[in-house]
């Protein structure tokens, strides 16, 4: 009843306006009159004044029972038109709003106008929703074809994309692990500096596996740096050192180690390693080391610290990279020839093996000894050039650094230690000071642990073990000797008086006819 409520309220009796001037009725033709071109013209309305009278409470019941349910009106709700003049309840909306002075008759003939205006163009408005409800629809259609085609070119460019890196795996490297790669892509190598120094021309991954014997996935999977790997190309085990502590070795396996001796057999032993250098190098040895400082008034040692660990992937990877090689080439022979220090963990029940610490030369590759001379040249071109400053004389051997002096030189033995440190340091490494030592003639003078006071020679309490040894041999047996236990101890023996005989000869000749004499 809430409509009888709206109607009480509008035309109830408390409510009661002067009656407008007489007006003629609004005549039902004219929704349908034609405006007039331009501005249109307020229309003559010939109205009652007892059509907009307040109605009584009893004719609002009465009207609006006349009108019917609410919901059976076609109008009722509708906010897309404007409704008829000829509808009842329109006309008795209109009669109320002309009463209570809400609009003018003029203004509800303008507003009908409107809405036959209205009528008049729906039909086209109408006919533009749906086409434009089509052009959605097609606009939605093409929409989702342009997508299902970007899908499909998008899936098309990712297998072929896949199928590039399939064969670009097969064929190319580009990518060996974290913090290695930068150089791969660079495949320009110095040709002339490669040919002046008869060294192989190697530009590309390609020509690397091609002269090592392997395929593109065999070298990849060789020289690939991970920090934690599940399977390593090393076998790792520890000695015990002479002054204590042990020393961590890492044998490579079989593979690995075949591609290793090629670097060593075709690269490394062709570059000339400088003068000073005694370790590691055909034709000298700890004998031609320590003949250099045979009787000198003062021979200082030095040694420097964790020698093959300071050189590491970086300095190796400049290293070829010097000789001539791409900084491609240089990458991958740089990480087959070192290795990360590593400690195996256990993760989700998984074994691993965990970098810690950079990859550097590893103890027992048979590439470490040569890139090792070859990184210090430079440093011992300047311990040389400084030695020679000073009139000493200075030799390298792996990490042992000797230098000897005579005469007034020796007053700048000061001077040399404190330049020592500070080239070294330069140069990227450092000097272990606890064994630095400083010998006179007054006392033993060794070298590389050849004695040097006068001649070369074997210190004597290992002569004096080894002549123990065959002397009671002569008597029990060689095997009896063994206290210390070795493997082999025949073979101990005879490596140790062959060392005899290779410092000193007089010695090593005696001692062995005395081993001749045990054996037999």
């Amino acid at each position: 009843m809430a409509l009888f409520d709206f109607i009480k309220r509008l035309f109830g009796p408390k409510q009661r306006p002067s009656a407008p001037p007489a007006r003629p009725p609004i005549a039902p033709s004219s929704r349908s009159a034609p405006a007039a071109p331009g501005k249109p013209k307020r229309r003559k309305l010939e109205l009652d004044a007892s059509q907009f009278t307040p109605l009584s409470e009893a004719d609002v019941r009465k009207q609006a029972r006349g009108l019917g349910s609410l919901w059976n009106n076609p109008w009722f709700g509708r906010r897309d038109l404007i409704p008829p003049v000829d509808d009842a309840r329109t006309q008795l909306i209109d009669r109320a709003m002309v009463a209570h002075g809400l609009l003018t008759p003029e203004d509800l003939v303008e507003i009908h106008r409107v809405g036959e205006e209205m009528d008049k163009i729906r039909p086209d408005l109408a006919l533009a929703r749906q086409r434009a409800q089509e052009a959605i629809a097609r606009s939605e259609e093409e929409r989702k074809r342009i997508k299902e085609q970007k899908k499909a070119e998008a899936a098309e460019r990712r297998r072929q994309h896949a199928e590039a890196v399939a064969r670009r795996r097969q064929t190319d490297i580009v990518f060996l692990g974290r913090g290695v790669s930068g150089g791969l892509a660079d495949r320009r190598a110095n040709v002339e500096k490669l040919n002046r120094l008869g060294l192989p021309l190697l530009a590309t991954p390609a020509d690397v596996a091609t002269a090592l014997g392997l395929t593109i996935p065999r070298l990849r999977w060789l020289a690939f740096h991970s920090e934690a790997a599940t399977r390593t190309h090393y076998v790792r085990f520890s000695v015990p050192k002479r002054g204590g502590g042990t020393r961590e070795l890492a044998a490579p396996h079989q593979q690995l180690a075949a591609a290793q001796q090629w670097i060593l057999s075709n690269i490394l032993q062709r570059v000339p390693v400088h003068p000073a250098a005694h370790g590691f190098v055909r034709t000298r040895a700890t004998v031609t080391n320590a003949r250099l400082h045979v009787g000198r008034q003062v021979v200082v040692n030095a040694d420097l610290c964790d020698f093959f660990p300071t050189i590491t992937f970086p300095r190796v990877r400049g290293l070829f990279a010097e000789l001539g090689y791409s900084p491609a080439a240089a990458t991958i022979l740089a990480l087959l020839c070192t290795e990360s220090p590593r400690r195996r963990i256990e993760y989700a029940g998984r074994p691993s093996a965990v970098a810690t610490g950079p990859r550097s030369l590893p103890q027992g590759a048979c590439t470490s000894p040569a890139l090792s001379n070859l990184v210090a040249r430079r440093l011992d071109a300047r311990l040389a050039g400084i030695a020679a400053k000073l009139s000493w004389t200075y030799t390298r051997y792996a990490d042992d650094l000797t230098f000897s002096a005579e005469g007034a030189a020796v007053e700048r033995v000061g001077y040399l230690l404190a330049r020592l440190r500070h080239i070294a340091a330069d140069e990227g490494f450092a000097v272990n000071e606890k064994k630095t030592r400083v010998q006179r003639q007054n006392g033993a003078q060794s070298v590389t642990g050849i004695v040097v006071n006068q001649r070369l020679g074997v210190p004597r309490a290992t002569v004096r073990r080894l002549r123990a040894i065959l002397h009671r041999a002569a008597r029990e047996g060689l095997a009896a000797q063994n206290r210390d236990r070795h493997p082999d101890f025949a073979a101990w023996v005879r490596g140790m008086v062959g060392y005899v005989q290779m410092v000193n000869p007089e010695q090593g000749r005696a001692l062995r006819k005395a081993l001749d004499a045990a054996l037999d």
